[in-house]
């Protein structure tokens, strides 16, 4: 039996990189994983049906987590599929605008903000009513809120430093009900986003104490240790799985 037998997860942005990696390790440990995808409507079925294949229970929902009104069906229809809700896991975001401030146009920092920050808001918002006691909200930030090697990354790691705000002041809002909630913050990891043999991937490597890229399984091993006990008394923290970019 998995550590999270007869649990029920949400993981948005879960159809490649780290959020597949992170569907397929729950599923593993025995939840129940509904996950949304964007676009990429065949990588999801990939997805689903590798879950499936192995034993595991998944649901892939399609909703950009932009759309407001998508975010909230997604979670009711995953509480519709497995009666309840126990972990939501914030995966989903985008990288636009890259470059100085004064050079990103408006529709890149509004796509910006609006996945990556007010998807996450609003995603917590729509799954509250139904997120059991003592359940977890885990969301996927990036170690470029805390250090910011290189120039050009002001308006991605604006973004994700709003999510160190919105993890503590939900730990203080949720404490009561025991519902933890905790910041996952991975450095280079080999995804669409940002490959491993990608332009600018030589360089990160050089930024690393470990010298190389991590890969989606390094985060998702992590968010399930969370999901399960071993996040039990974690909330309003962050843990940074960067190779050590931030040392």
């Amino acid at each position: 039996m998995g550590s999270l037998e007869g649990k029920v997860a949400l993981v948005t942005g879960g159809s490649r990189g780290i959020g597949a990696s992170i569907v397929k390790d729950l599923a593993a440990n025995g939840a129940a994983v509904a996950f949304t995808y964007a676009a990429a409507a065949e990588q999801a079925a990939a997805v689903a049906k590798q879950v499936e294949a192995d034993g595991g229970k998944a649901l892939a929902i399609q909703a950009d987590s932009g759309d407001p009104a998508a975010v909230a069906e997604a979670v009711r229809q995953a509480v519709d599929a497995f009666g309840r809700l126990d972990i939501l896991v914030n995966n989903a975001g985008v990288l636009a605008g890259g470059g100085p401030l004064d050079g990103i146009e408006l529709a890149d920092i509004d796509r910006t903000l609006d996945v990556n920050v007010r998807g996450v808001v609003l995603s917590v918002r729509a799954a509250l009513p139904y997120l059991r006691d003592g359940g977890r909200i885990i969301t996927v930030g990036s170690s470029l809120a805390d250090r910011i090697p290189g120039a050009g990354l002001t308006l991605y790691s604006l973004s994700k430093s709003a999510l160190v705000g919105l993890t503590k002041g939900l730990a203080r809002d949720l404490g009561p009900r025991g519902i933890g909630v905790t910041l996952v913050q991975p450095g280079p990891i080999d995804t669409d986003m940002n490959p491993a043999d990608g332009e600018s991937a030589d360089l990160q490597r050089t930024w690393t104490a470990l010298g190389r890229y991590g890969i989606g399984e390094d985060v998702a091993l992590t968010v399930t240790h969370i999901a399960g006990d071993g996040g039990r008394y974690m909330t309003g923290s962050a843990v940074t799985i960067d190779g050590g970019l931030a040392a």
